[in-house]
């Protein structure tokens, strides 16, 4: 938790660069909403680290660069989170809508950390390192869980169409 001095400093940090970081990052953003979100995100971020913060050579370049960050995050989320949108569009054909289903309902089936790395990978059509960093974890683990989320849903589609359960 800062102390008294932190927030002064961090106060006249904010007094000094805010609107200049506003109006810098709405360039970035084209969106005037996004760019006070952003940069207060940034602000946030900056209390959050205390005194490591304060003793940054830079302070508003400090900030300037995280809500960039902050902005390109939110960008790939929404980006992806559309091309997940357009993939599920729902099938017209009969046999692709039952195909469709059986495929959901193999999905629900697996264990989270599974479900979440297929759906990122194949849904959101992210790389394994941009999951890994998503979801806090090594890259090995992602391929790891990939690989047996993969595993288990051909298992699962296999044994739904009359096939062998090879779990």
């Amino acid at each position: 938790m800062p102390d008294l001095e932190d927030r002064v400093s961090l106060r006249d940090v904010f007094d000094a660069s805010y609107r200049r970081l506003v109006v810098q990052l709405y360039g970035v953003t084209d969106s005037f909403d996004e760019a006070e979100d952003v940069v207060q995100e940034a602000f946030v971020r900056a209390a959050a680290a205390g005194r490591r913060f304060l003793r940054v050579e830079n302070p508003e370049a400090w900030l300037r660069t995280t809500a960039i960050h902050v902005h390109r995050s939110r960008w790939r989320k929404r980006r992806n989170g559309q091309r997940a949108r357009d993939r599920m569009v729902a099938p017209r054909d009969p046999a692709a809508l039952e195909d469709h289903v059986e495929i959901i309902t193999a999905l629900r089936s697996l264990p989270e950390a599974q479900r979440q790395v297929i759906a990122l990978h194949y849904l959101a059509d992210l790389p394994v390192h941009e999951i890994a960093e998503e979801l806090g974890v090594p890259t090995g683990t992602v391929k790891s869980r990939l690989s047996r989320g993969r595993e288990a849903l051909a298992s699962r589609l296999a044994y739904a169409e009359g096939g062998v359960d090879h779990v």
